[in-house]
């Protein structure tokens, strides 16, 4: 009796954690050109698992041999989404030092106030927040500063006379350490071929690593919020201050889930 009611529920196991690990991995990869791939082999897997369950012996040869050549094959294919996301994998959403919420907190309303000052003068703006994620080889391709973030600093560093007003900046914890810093650019084939290499720089090294990114365009003055490759439109000062406290400040409840 435990026998038969074992194999009728081992399948089921399998089906489950095999379903969760695919479900992550299509996490993992959405946003990227993978993710649809990703999907019909979701379809494709169902097919699978249901020929092991039905006995279907044919299909079941078949769709094996078809996973051993497309798994080689995705890793030939998609080797950047693989190298970008596993350059995210484990980061989490907490500064990479730690600092409390009202300390996070000053640093915000600094860099809220800078960014829409600068965006009055329609003053070109690149801040990479560090977050879990070391940005030693961005910060090395700048012009170190080691100073406290305050919107007067992000001022003189962004002013179109400055010799830093180029590249990036790069925040870490309290400190701005660096400016002038070389991003990597998006290679995502989806993106406006009218968008600028500021805003391709904001949104490539949030997709190769688990920093934000703050962007003022010189050319229109809008404000904007780039994480996990992807764009979040900022409508005012209380709007880009309410993103970025869900996006740095981590309560207890939320550390628990």
């Amino acid at each position: 009796m435990n026998f038969l009611l074992w194999s009728t529920v081992k399948p089921l196991i399998e089906i489950a954690v095999l379903a969760f690990i695919f479900y992550k991995i299509l996490v993992f990869f959405q946003g990227t050109r993978a993710f649809q791939v990703l999907k019909g082999m979701t379809y494709l897997l169902v097919v699978f698992l249901l020929s092991q369950l039905l006995g279907l012996a044919t299909l079941n040869w078949l769709l094996t041999k078809f996973f051993a050549i497309w798994i080689l094959a995705l890793v030939v294919i998609f080797q950047q989404e693989i190298k970008q996301g596993l350059a995210r994998l484990g980061q989490g959403n907490l500064f990479n030092i730690s600092l409390e919420e009202s300390e996070v907190s000053a640093i915000i309303d600094e860099l809220v106030d800078a960014a829409f000052v600068l965006s009055e003068k329609k003053t070109g703006v690149l801040i990479a927040i560090e977050r879990e994620a070391k940005l030693k080889t961005y910060i090395e391709s700048g012009i170190m500063i080691d100073g406290l973030v305050t919107s007067e600093l992000l001022q003189t560093i962004f002013k179109h006379d400055s010799p830093m007003h180029d590249g990036g900046v790069v925040v870490r914890g309290l400190r701005i350490v660096a400016a002038s810093c070389l991003f990597p650019l998006s290679e995502n084939q989806h993106l406006s071929k009218i968008i600028g290499t500021r805003h391709r720089a904001a949104l490539g090294l949030t997709e190769q690593t688990d920093a934000l990114t703050l962007l003022v365009s010189e050319e229109t003055g809008d404000v904007s919020v780039a994480c996990d490759g992807k764009f979040i439109p900022v409508t005012g000062p209380e709007r880009l201050r309410d993103i970025l406290k869900d996006l740095l400040i981590v309560h207890p409840e939320q550390e628990v889930k």
